[in-house]
């Protein structure tokens, strides 16, 4: 019984050392796990500070989109197609032919108007040569008008002094008329009393005959005046008409030198011509340019390097100016378009960094805010909202801006206008 006590009373002191133990470790754990409460609250407040700075850090959407260029291949001349280069999808770079439309119409048309040319340049060379023809032949004209005139107006003088020297040999004829008139008279009154004077045989018969063949004589001699009288009209008709036709002549060379003091209209008249054949030259010679414009558009290449879509040209087709054909993607130049809320600009600027993803890959690009819309997506829409009916109900609107993608970001080629994007622009 004696060993028995003291080995209770040995169990009583290590239940009371193990407890003691127990509640050291219990207090250590419990700061230990206070601690590391401490510990976990300081470092989920540190993140959420970290993450609330990096969220304020960048502004992003998911209303953005790959854009770029979509060029519309058309005719520009109405024709057949003959050949048909491209199809969908297929990679083209610019000069490649698309499309040949049948050639011949427009080849017979620059043909014509090669063959126009040639004769506006003809008389256009036959107009300029006409110029000093023109010249000297006015000249010659008007030299020869004044020697015609000088001419004419001697021979007017001396028709005229011819009409006049008729004219006195007129008076001079008439007046040996009237004396011969007055011999006759006189020799016929002799006969007649001769006549008398020989019947009664108071006078030789002799003297008689005398008489009778003076008569005579007077009367022929009258016959003689009278004729030149009439040959004396007749020559002053002759000298009239002479002068007339002189008279004539001086009009004519009036007239002709009238129309070589036209000498200057005429030679402008030459210039004129002229000028006008140059103008038809020019008109001819673009009429050919459009004709090689034409025939040229009868094969369409493509503008530029890129993929075509939309492909709606068959062999054989009839096609018309405008008329879409295909389109061609170019790839090289595209950007991205993401619309903000309008609350997402307030410290949005050109120049600023951005980092953005598709959802074709994985791989994050870069680029750099370029501008800002000058209007909502909504005002640029078919039907924009009109707010001043009454019936306005507030929306957040959206506002597109261009994000220009850094070099060497799409060398492969694998970003396509219409892909969605999620960027984030880092505004500060």
């Amino acid at each position: 019984m004696a060993e028995q006590a003291p080995e209770r009373a040995n169990d009583g002191a290590d239940l009371a050392r193990d407890r003691a133990v127990l509640r050291r470790k219990s207090g250590l754990n419990k700061a230990i796990r206070i601690v590391v409460l401490l510990v976990i609250i300081a470092g989920v407040a540190f993140a959420g500070v970290r993450v609330w700075n990096y969220l304020n850090t960048y502004e992003n959407t998911d209303d953005a989109q790959i854009d770029g260029h979509i060029n519309s291949i058309s005719g520009r001349i109405t024709g057949n197609v003959t050949t048909v280069l491209a199809e969908d999808e297929q990679f083209v770079k610019a000069g490649d032919v698309l499309v040949r439309i049948d050639p011949r119409d427009y080849q017979v048309a620059v043909e014509k108007a090669e063959a126009d040319l040639r004769d506006a340049e003809a008389a256009l060379e036959a107009s300029r040569i006409d110029i000093p023809i023109t010249t000297t032949n006015t000249a010659s004209q008007l030299k020869t008008a004044h020697s015609g005139r000088e001419d004419a107006t001697a021979f007017v003088l001396g028709t005229q002094r011819q009409l006049s020297a008729a004219r006195d040999r007129l008076e001079t004829a008439r007046a040996e008329v009237r004396e011969a008139q007055a011999n006759v008279k006189k020799t016929n009154d002799d006969v007649a009393r001769y006549r008398l004077l020989v019947d009664k045989n108071e006078i030789p018969r002799q003297l008689y005959d005398t008489a009778v063949a003076e008569a005579a004589a007077a009367q022929a001699t009258l016959d003689a005046r009278n004729a030149a009288v009439g040959e004396a009209e007749q020559n002053i008709v002759v000298a009239q008409s002479a002068v007339d036709q002189a008279q004539q002549r001086i009009t004519q060379a009036d007239a002709s030198i009238e129309s070589a003091n036209t000498a200057p209209q005429q030679v402008a008249v030459s210039e004129s011509r002229a000028r006008s054949a140059l103008a038809q030259v020019a008109q001819r010679k673009a009429l050919l340019d459009q004709a090689q414009l034409n025939l040229s558009y009868c094969t369409i290449v493509a503008p530029v390097t890129g993929i075509v879509g939309k492909k709606t040209v068959e062999l054989g087709q009839n096609i018309s100016p405008g008329q879409q054909l295909m389109a061609v993607v170019p790839l090289d130049d595209i950007w991205v378009t993401a619309n903000f809320k309008e609350t997402q600009l307030s410290h949005m600027a050109p120049g600023q960094r951005v980092r953005f993803s598709v959802d074709a890959d994985d791989k994050e690009y870069a680029g750099k805010v370029v501008a800002v819309g000058g209007a909502s997506g909504s005002r640029f829409s078919l039907l924009p909202p009109e707010n001043a009916t009454g019936n306005y109900v507030k929306v957040v609107q959206r506002i597109p801006v261009r994000i220009n993608i850094d070099p060497g970001q799409n060398d492969d080629h694998r970003l396509r206008p219409g892909m969605s994007v999620d960027p984030k622009v880092f505004i500060r």
